[in-house]
């Protein structure tokens, strides 16, 4: 009898043993994101369903716009950088000052979205060679017949992002073919909310940003096709993923410090992120790359963490 005891006892032991070896230790940490507002609705929602398999890990994300983002990066301040634009000159010799390396990570894509109040029954359609004319340095437009002599004689009120958001920088160099080429008497926003809520009330405003933006709020506004020599295109999930929405259709990144990526909690953080980022990014307003698009930025994350 006390040898079968002494057997159980034994198994029990072994057993809970066993099981202490199976228990993996909680992520604990906290990971620090900055930058662009419009990447911002996907990494807020990676950050959001992040945190129900890593309670313990605490992820802030910012938006104040890519190139605010990128002064937070280059100076370590922050672990990751949400970016609608490549990294300029200035910002590469930023973290070269500071000794920072990093990998750029493609995430989701995008089409800047030229909108107009719900009521305006005339700007359906607009050739970029009329959106150069509207926006240019200095531009002479005044008024929507400005633009087209059939348009209404009005003045017309435009919106769009500072100079700190990404989307200024690629709009203003795709369609004037200089970045930060741009007009200044406008409605310069860094919250593309208050850009939405200027529209909605005024059936004389025009403005750009992000397709999520326009997917959010598409009952309060309505939406202009652009014209690229090949008729007018309005934005969606399949012309952006098509390119056929042309030029306006760019690729949303992430900038990722390569001393954080040896951090467990960031690389756990970021594999996530590469994997849900086709579901999430489709959910909030963009258009997820391909598969193989995705596989190659873990691939390449990878090498990261292997070194």
């Amino acid at each position: 009898m006390k040898k079968i005891l002494f057997i159980i006892s034994l198994a029990l032991i072994i057993g809970s043993c066993g099981e202490k070896k199976e228990k993996t230790a909680e992520l604990t940490g906290s990971i620090a994101i900055d930058g662009s507002g419009t990447v911002f609705p996907v990494s807020e929602a990676v950050a959001e369903e992040f945190l129900k398999v890593e309670p313990k890990v605490r992820v802030t994300v910012g938006e104040s716009g890519t190139g605010g983002g990128f002064k937070k990066f280059g100076t370590g301040v922050i672990d990751i950088c949400d970016a609608s634009r490549e990294i300029k000159e200035k910002e590469i010799a930023l973290c070269q000052e500071n000794n920072i390396e990093y990998i750029q990570l493609t995430v989701a894509l995008d089409g800047i979205t030229v909108v107009v109040n719900k009521d305006n029954s005339w700007a359906k359609t607009m050739t970029t060679e009329e959106l150069k004319k509207l926006w240019e340095p200095n531009s002479t437009v005044k008024k929507w017949n400005d633009i087209r002599a059939e348009w209404p004689n009005e003045e017309i009120h435009l919106y769009g992002p500072n100079t700190s958001h990404g989307t200024y920088d690629f709009f203003t160099e795709v369609i004037m073919g200089e970045s930060g080429a741009s007009r200044t008497d406008y409605n310069a926003v860094s919250d593309y909310n208050v850009a939405v809520q200027g529209i909605e009330k005024d059936v004389n405003a025009l403005g750009y940003f992000g397709l999520s933006y326009y997917e959010e709020n598409k009952d309060k506004l309505g939406v202009v096709g652009i014209d690229n020599g090949n008729g007018a295109v309005l934005p969606s999930i399949e012309t952006v993923a098509s390119n056929e929405y042309a030029p306006l259709s760019r690729s949303l990144f992430i900038f990722l410090n390569k001393k954080s990526a040896q951090r467990p909690e960031v690389q756990k953080f970021i594999a996530f992120y590469l994997d849900n980022a086709p579901q999430l990014s489709k959910e909030v307003g963009y258009v997820p790359m391909p598969q193989n698009g995705y596989d190659e930025q873990k691939a390449a994350f990878n090498k990261v963490i292997l070194k």
